[in-house]
């Protein structure tokens, strides 16, 4: 018998499961701390739930935490992890340590719907969503987790399209249950879902990142499919309604491609159409991947790229490559070949 595991659960859930088994209602507290606070791997180990109870609790459940099956170390100090979902599926998530920060970059589903032209994981395919147990074990599982200063949502997957389990695990991380991190620590990025990204802004207060790469919905729906039937004035009219001058923080993520959107007029219809929303944009250089026509902008191109913007009030910021020689920079990620040979 398969075994559910308990890690990745919510209070309301561990409670329902202590209903279930006959516990008193306090040990769903119990647990959590257990699972949450005190970081075990074995339910042998509440020691403050009777051996009666775990008994009962191991017949049917583990903790279910998942060590990584691979792990690649850059130069520049970014490592890759690997890890196994189910029996043939594998993700990735990287550590990004830099100066007094050291962020996680995580996964949400095992590749992507999206098919956006720049991105090796759109490449692979989509074969499912990830548990709140795969997405938290990713974090809880290397050996940085206690010093993570930040999470990002920005590794394989589109969060939003994976909203309730995404959902559960940002609740779980910022929870007094939890691990009871301030909300302003996690960022979510997305390609622009709009329902969903209703439903994110009005049940989370972690910051937001917008993938938007274009100044204009022509040369947008060359790059992001989905710009066809979503396109970004209508996600930039909602995001409108919204409060980004406090805690929560707004992002716009925008990938230069030699030629196509690195112009000045690219510049200014990108200033416009942030008319008024409070943000900051952060410029990121291409990172070639195989069977991809598009180049990279010069570093030139760049630069007066975010001189535009910048005159224009706008910060901006040229994001600094990290992993590119471990397949690890932004849009590289991609277990295909790992996936496709089980």
């Amino acid at each position: 018998m398969i075994k559910k595991a308990l890690f990745g659960k919510n209070l309301s859930e561990i409670t329902e499961i202590v209903s279930a088994n006959g516990l008193p209602a306090f040990a769903a507290k119990q647990i959590t701390d257990w699972l949450y606070k005190k970081e075990i791997s074995d339910i042998e180990e509440m020691s403050n739930i009777s051996a009666a109870n775990r008994k009962k609790l191991a017949d049917n459940y583990c903790v279910g935490i998942e060590k990584p099956v691979q792990v690649s170390v850059s130069s520049d100090g970014t490592k890759k992890y690997v890890f196994q979902v189910g029996n043939k599926h594998f993700i990735e998530s990287v550590f990004i340590p830099d100066k007094e920060r050291n962020t996680l970059c995580i996964s949400s589903q095992i590749g992507c719907k999206m098919n956006c032209l720049f991105c090796a994981t759109g490449k692979q395919g989509f074969s499912g969503n990830l548990t709140a147990n795969q997405i938290l074990n990713q974090m809880r599982s290397i050996e940085e987790f206690n010093s993570l200063t930040n999470i990002v949502f920005m590794g394989m997957g589109e969060p939003l399209d994976n909203i309730t389990e995404v959902l559960k695990a940002i609740e779980i991380i910022t929870s007094s249950y939890g691990y009871g991190w301030s909300p302003k620590r996690i960022t979510v990025s997305t390609v622009g879902v709009l329902a969903p990204l209703k439903q994110f802004l009005e049940k989370s207060q972690c910051n937001l990142a917008i993938s938007v790469h274009a100044g204009n919905s022509f040369v947008r729906k060359e790059l992001v499919p989905l710009e066809k039937t979503q396109p970004m004035q209508e996600i930039m009219a909602l995001v409108k309604n919204y409060d980004f001058t406090h805690q929560r923080r707004l992002s716009i993520e925008y990938i230069l491609f030699d030629q196509l959107n690195d112009t000045e007029e690219q510049a200014l219809l990108l200033a416009s159409m942030l008319k008024q929303i409070p943000c900051r944009i952060n410029l990121i250089p291409y990172h070639r991947i195989p069977q991809v026509g598009l180049m990279p902008s010069s570093r030139e191109k760049i630069e007066n790229f975010q001189k535009i913007l910048m005159k224009k009030g706008i910060t901006t910021t040229i994001r600094r490559s990290r992993g590119q020689d471990i397949e690890a920079a932004c849009g590289m990620l991609s277990t295909k070949f790992v996936n496709t040979s089980n």
